[in-house]
């Protein structure tokens, strides 16, 4: 584990920065006193001492990220251990470093702080110049993309994509560009002094704290993983002490890193890159471009094959979505000269590309070729009993059909690469426990040992927020649910005059339940999927009277303070929906375990979901409104009391009439 430098003066103690009359009451800042977040800071700051893991629940409005925050720095001065933060989303993260630390700062004076992305964020400078004088760009959109990433380039010091305003989100142009590992050259690059990789680890290797995402956290662990643990393998500077704000989402995003995907774009991208990057060393065969054109072909026939929903070979019926590959063994008895073509074109490309010795662009994309096949070997044909294979056909801009393997169950992989390879871990959310107890994440994430917390939230939900819960409502798999949902909707938009999210659990039920309100309901509506969700966000800020109707994205990681955001509508209990694959097979683990999957995967899943987008309402002391729940089940079955118990103490009515006097005393206040 490396030392870094200690900080040249020592951050203040947890009592003199929290208390009435410290360091925190002198801020610019509003200042009001919150004995939980003096609580939840030394908690932190004991385990940090103790080398413990701790898992703590802090209600919104906690001041969780001070909490944690100035602990990290006071252990990072006193032991010289870096420490890691890591977050949910990059929006938290740019929060982190772009407004909570210069806070600090302004407070503390200078920090050694940082962030980092993952690389695909960054400018390859190697890339951009190799295509500056190919052509291969599509249409004046790119070109016109390219002028200005080269001009950009020239200015930044971070290579950072997101200082390209007009950058669009899905560039194509960019993923050409970045710089992903798979194309890096390492120290043989020459642009390896300049390189913005390279600039970015020597920040982080000066920093105390390091400030990552979860998708880049655990990429640069499942890597380590793969690499048996060499120390230069990942991008992240070693560490003692890692922290995870919005911890409830470690479980999906590990499984996702500790899996394998291949795509028809990845042998698409792999072949392009191979031409473009030969082409500007000067070192383009035509032994290779033809094995690169034969990589296109037999991958394209090898997607074409693979089966859909209606069987192998019949792609009429494939529509967006996930859908289980159980019949792996059946697929390569048809279709086995289909695969093995796309295993005999990487194999022969593999073998041009080492006999260019002398190309420096050569043997990192002879590796790269190398990783794709044995990746597609371990989709085809392991019988790992731990993984879930499955397929996945994504609309956009390009078409493409995922070929996926994803671990059942990561508790293991945590408890060994994690959990016991750091010192102190700390895990931290708003939603955490379930009937106030933390059993469900700790078994999900392997996390045996650890202190734990409820730092409930100083909110007074009981007078801030009603929870709405309409008599009379059909079961949701029934016919008239849909027409009964919304008149409930409409009335309620009547009572809130708009300012509401509508969240549902399926896109299908949010575009009908949308279209039919567009015409019935006289204020702004706003829909997820037609403009960028940030874009959304600040719309239905800025609009009076405007409602939102979103699905999973909108359930967490959305902020919108003041009367703007009155009411929250869900139109069911969010259950993972049972036909996933990766629910599937977790279940079918569970149950073959002996367990009872409903009860103990299902629910706890639905309630943590469930009290993130409750969470949306009430973001500060002075907000105000009502969460409505159209689902039925929560009173008529009985885990509804597990929902009832894991939910803050809102106060509950069935009576319409409750709701119209809520809004009635706003309007008279």
């Amino acid at each position: 584990m490396s030392s870094i430098p200690q900080t040249a003066s020592f951050p203040p103690s947890l009592h003199d920065f929290f208390a009435p009359g410290g360091t925190l009451s002198r801020s610019s800042l509003p200042y009001e006193f919150r004995r939980g977040q003096l609580e939840m800071a030394q908690a932190v700051e004991r385990a940090f001492t103790d080398n413990r893991h701790l898992i703590v629940e802090a209600g919104t409005g906690t001041g969780k990220t001070l909490a944690y925050l100035l602990p990290a720095l006071r252990a990072a001065a006193a032991t010289g251990r870096r420490v890691i933060i890591s977050t949910g989303t990059k929006n938290l993260q740019e929060q982190l470093f772009f407004k909570d630390v210069p806070f600090l700062e302004s407070l503390l004076g200078p920090l050694r702080v940082c962030y980092m992305k993952g690389r695909a964020n960054y400018l390859c400078r190697h890339k951009l110049f190799a295509l500056r004088n190919q052509p291969i760009l599509s249409g004046l959109e790119e070109i016109s993309q390219y002028q200005a990433i080269a001009e950009w380039e020239k200015a930044t010091g971070t290579g950072d994509r997101v200082e390209i305003e007009d950058l669009p989100e899905a560039s194509l142009l960019w993923s050409k560009l970045d710089a992903r590992s798979e194309a890096c050259l390492g120290q043989t690059c020459p642009d390896y002094g300049r390189c913005f990789i390279t600039e970015m680890r020597r920040r982080a290797a000066e920093s105390d704290i390091v400030i990552v995402n979860h998708h880049l956290f655990f990429a640069d662990l499942a890597i380590r993983q793969s690499s048996g643990g060499a120390p230069d393998a990942g991008v992240l500077p070693e560490a003692g002490i890692v922290i995870f704000d919005e911890a409830h989402e470690l479980e999906d995003v590990a499984s996702s890193y500790f899996g394998i995907g291949l795509s028809n774009l990845r042998f698409e991208e792999l072949a392009r890159d191979i031409e473009s990057l030969l082409r500007g060393s000067g070192e383009l065969k035509s032994e290779v471009v033809t094995a690169a054109q034969m990589i296109r072909e037999r991958s394209r026939l090898f997607f074409a094959a693979l089966p859909t929903r209606s069987g192998i070979g019949d792609r009429a019926n494939f529509g967006e979505g996930r859908m289980p590959f159980t019949n792996r063994e059946e697929f390569l008895e048809i279709q086995g000269d289909v695969y093995l073509g796309v295993l005999n074109a990487l194999h022969r490309m593999e073998g041009e590309l080492e006999r260019l010795r002398n190309a420096e662009d050569a043997q990192p994309l002879r590796r790269r070729t190398g990783t794709v096949r044995e990746q597609l070997k371990f989709l085809m044909e392991s019988e790992d009993r731990n993984t879930v294979f499955w397929l996945e056909r994504r609309g956009g801009r390009q078409l493409s059909t995922h070929l996926q393997a994803t671990p059942i169950d990561v508790s293991e992989l945590l408890r060994e690469l994690l959990f016991k390879n750091y010192p102190s871990v700390v895990l931290t959310s708003a939603t955490l426990t379930v009937q106030g107890g933390f059993s469900h994440i700790r078994k999900r994430l392997g996390l045996d040992d650890a202190r734990e917390l409820v730092v409930p939230s100083h909110f007074k939900y009981d007078r801030q927020a009603l929870l709405y819960l309409p008599p009379g409502m059909p079961d949701p798999r029934e016919p008239n649910f849909q027409d009964e949902a919304a008149r409930r909707i409409r009335r309620m938009l009547e009572i809130t005059r708009g300012r509401a999210f509508c969240l549902f659990t399926s896109y299908q039920q949010m575009r009908e339940l949308y279209e039919r309100l567009l015409v019935e309901v006289p204020f702004p509506l706003l829909l997820q999927g037609t403009a960028p969700r940030k874009t959304l966000l600040e719309e239905f800020r800025i609009t009076p009277n405007a409602v939102l109707f979103g699905t999973s994205s909108f359930w967490q990681g959305v902020d919108v303070q003041g009367e703007a955001l009155s009411c929250v509508i869900v139109d069911r209990l969010p259950f993972a929906v049972p036909t996933d694959p990766i629910v599937q097979a977790r279940m079918r683990a569970i149950e073959e375990a002996g367990g009872k999957p409903f009860f103990e995967y299902q629910v706890p899943s639905a309630v943590i979901a469930l009290k993130q987008g409750f969470g949306r309402l009430i973001r500060s002391l002075d907000d105000r409104g009502v969460l409505m729940l159209l689902d039925p089940r929560l009173e008529r079955q009985r885990y509804g009391r597990v929902f009832l118990e894991s939910l803050p103490p809102y106060r509950i009515t069935q009576d319409i009439t409750d709701v119209e006097a809520f809004f009635a005393a706003e309007l008279s206040s």
